[in-house]
């Protein structure tokens, strides 16, 4: 793994495109914590260690902020999106979902550290929202929806970017 999330989500579709020969989308994500300097950022599905679950690396970072007052967070999404493995010009677009670490989990949906984000104002963990509410606010969401419409964009300009020559 890259210390970036653009790295990582880069690297990612490199590799994709080297071995299918195809366009690829890939990402990197992660929470990104204020008292933590950023932690776990690139680290979050490992933050706990290599072979860990989401309930151990929850658990880790509620340690890591026990008795911390600022629990400022977010959730951050790149996307990158090649037509080749030496792609010139890949697309790339990003999300930011802004909030709070909770003291204790909170709801049953999602994954990762969804029960311990606060959406601020909703006053819902990512846990508790349902999967419509979660995919307008979330990282991804928005990741998703702002490559769509660079996607869209290019095709109604007719941008080379969007032809199979790289």
């Amino acid at each position: 793994p890259y210390s970036t999330f653009l790295e990582n989500a880069l690297a990612k579709a490199r590799h994709t495109t080297q071995v299918s020969g195809q366009p690829a989308l890939a990402d990197d994500s992660g929470l990104c914590v204020a008292a933590l300097g950023g932690a776990p950022g690139v680290h979050s599905a490992h933050y706990a260690g290599a072979h860990t679950n989401d309930a151990e690396n929850n658990a880790k970072l509620l340690r890591s902020l026990a008795g911390e007052k600022n629990r400022v967070a977010y959730y951050y999404c790149v996307l990158v999106l090649l037509r080749s493995a030496d792609d010139p010009q890949p697309l790339i677009t990003e999300g930011f979902w802004p909030g709070s670490i909770l003291e204790a989990p909170r709801g049953s949906a999602g994954f990762g550290y969804d029960p311990i984000f606060l959406d601020e104002p909703s006053g819902l963990s990512a846990a508790e929202m349902t999967l419509q509410q979660k995919q307008t606010l979330s990282h991804r969401g928005q990741a998703c929806r702002s490559l769509l419409n660079k996607l869209q964009y290019l095709a109604m300009a007719k941008h080379p970017v969007l032809s199979n020559r790289s």
